[in-house]
């Protein structure tokens, strides 16, 4: 039987779950952290508690939430660290799991709309998870506007990407409110003791002795990789991806603080759609131009519409790609945002013949090579080198190596429950990187693309006009494809707009 109240407990034979050595993309997630970069992502989700059978108390929704997540082993293990940092760090089972810390109770300040929402996850966020405990926390947020609450999650990013955090978060929700009682799943008993530095340097010892062997042939393939994209840049005259470093400098290129700012938007997933099927794109083609069309409206609100294209860096999921053993299948190609382009068709049409050259150069690179070279990243050498990176400010020292990240997520098309709450909305954020500090991803949940904006506070300071300009965007799309105008869709409980102020339009 198992207990919440105090930690899990666990009858019957005891059974430990062996030790498990990061890979290389996921360890890099760790060693790009810097106390200014934080590499965690989080998902802020509002729920309706009038579904909950009997009625909504904290202790019922932390009771039901915490049976779930205590049954999944990611939410249990912690890393550990092979001494001298020799090895990528290893996931063992945390033998003082306590759920009370990861499961925490919030309550928003009247009036408890999106805003003040958006102000308590930007809080959040701003804060590095602690590495001697499972890389996660849980708040559930009361006090939100129309009788609802929210649940703010925050977990590493070296525990999961954009695609399997979806799939995790999947395995907390229901199909209806009140689901038959699941078998209960007993799972390994967490160890006694961490594995001791001995064993953990055997390990690494191992793993070096291993490593120049497979050096010479990941060149090799490399090398064949890298002509291979360029025959086909060569060969696409329609549209090509863009190369990191090419990006102009605008106020988005800045050398990052911890301090973190979040937005929210919404729009009709029916509505991008019709633009899809009008003018022959994808889905996320129509995303990236609703996308460059708000940040069109920023810039020249700043004053600082750059003659050339933005650089986004758009993750692309390698799921069933790659035979890889790692919690991050993931990998990216950069796409041009013409945001100079006056015309939101013509934008939308470029941005499609970009991506196609992007996906097609991203193809005959593969997967494999990025994440195999990913193996060989020393932990010494690339943590000082991102501390350093960070404390000098490197990245207002040498031309942006892109402008933004942009991350497009598929999510459920049927309701989903929590602990017997129905979830409204999720908005997914991704974490902000040095040099471009802002990150915006979207998420489709029952027909609405929900909208994630996460930014740094001092290098982003009208973030709620940018999530404002989004549902603007889309109706200058629908309108120059000589389609009916957008469904609107509500996010916010009352006005959000604010005065740009911050930063000057010359940086």
């Amino acid at each position: 039987m198992m207990r919440t109240s105090s930690g899990p407990a666990f009858e019957g034979p005891e059974r430990q779950r062996p030790m498990e050595r990061l890979s290389g993309l996921d360890a890099s997630f760790l060693y790009l952290e810097t106390p200014s970069l934080h590499m965690h992502v989080s998902m802020a989700a509002v729920f309706d508690p009038s579904t909950v059978p009997g009625g909504y108390r904290f202790e019922k929704i932390r009771g039901m939430v915490s049976e779930r997540l205590v049954q999944a082993p990611v939410f249990r293990r912690r890393l550990v660290e092979v001494p001298f940092r020799l090895d990528h760090p290893y996931w063992v089972e945390d033998p003082d799991f306590d759920i009370d810390y990861h499961m925490r109770r919030a309550a928003l300040p009247a009036p408890g709309g999106m805003d003040e929402l958006a102000e308590f996850v930007g809080d959040v966020c701003s804060r590095q998870l602690d590495r001697s405990k499972p890389l996660w926390e849980m708040y559930i947020v009361e006090g939100v506007q129309g009788r609802r609450i929210a649940v703010v999650t925050k977990i590493h990013h070296c525990t999961i990407d954009g695609v399997s955090g979806a799939e995790l978060l999947g395995e907390l929700f229901d199909l209806e409110a009140d689901p038959a009682p699941a078998a209960a799943d007993r799972g390994p008993a967490p160890s006694t003791a961490l594995p001791s530095d001995l064993h953990l340097l055997a390990q690494a010892l191992v793993a070096r002795v291993t490593r120049p062997l497979q050096m010479t042939p990941l060149a090799w393939r490399t090398g064949r990789a890298v002509l291979k994209v360029r025959r086909v840049r060569r060969s696409n005259s329609a549209g090509h991806a863009a190369l990191p470093l090419t990006t102009p400098r605008t106020s988005l290129n800045a050398a990052i603080t911890p301090h973190r700012k979040v937005a929210f938007a919404a729009i009709s997933l029916d509505d991008v759609k019709r633009v899809k099927n009008a003018l022959e794109t994808t889905v996320n083609d129509v995303v990236l131009a609703v996308c460059t069309g708000a940040l069109r409206h920023y810039l020249v609100e700043g004053g600082e519409l750059p003659d050339n294209p933005l650089v986004a860096t758009v993750p692309v999921s390698v799921q069933g790609s790659t035979q890889h053993k790692s919690a991050n299948k993931v990998s990216a190609m950069f796409v041009p945002l013409p945001c100079r382009i006056d015309d939101p068709v013509k934008r939308l049409l470029e941005i499609r013949d970009s991506t196609k050259g992007a996906k097609d150069e991203h193809k005959a690179l593969g997967a494999e090579v990025l994440l195999d070279w990913a193996e060989h990243a020393t932990p010494n050498v690339f943590s000082a080198a991102a501390r350093a990176y960070t404390r000098f400010r490197l990245a207002e020292r040498h031309r942006p190596i892109h402008s933004l990240i942009i991350s497009n997520v598929p999510g459920p098309d049927f309701p989903l429950y929590l602990g017997g709450a129905e979830l409204v909305a999720g908005f997914p954020l991704g974490p902000v990187m040095d040099g471009a500090g802002l990150n915006v991803t979207v998420m489709s949940y029952r027909g609405v693309l929900n909208w994630g904006l996460m930014a740094c506070r001092e290098t982003v300071p009208g973030l709620g006009l940018l999530a404002d300009a989004i549902p603007r965007a889309l109706d200058e799309l629908l309108a120059s494809s000589g389609l009916e105008p957008a469904t609107p869709v509500a996010v916010a409980a009352g006005p959000r707009r604010r005065a740009r102020t911050g930063p000057s339009s010359d940086r």
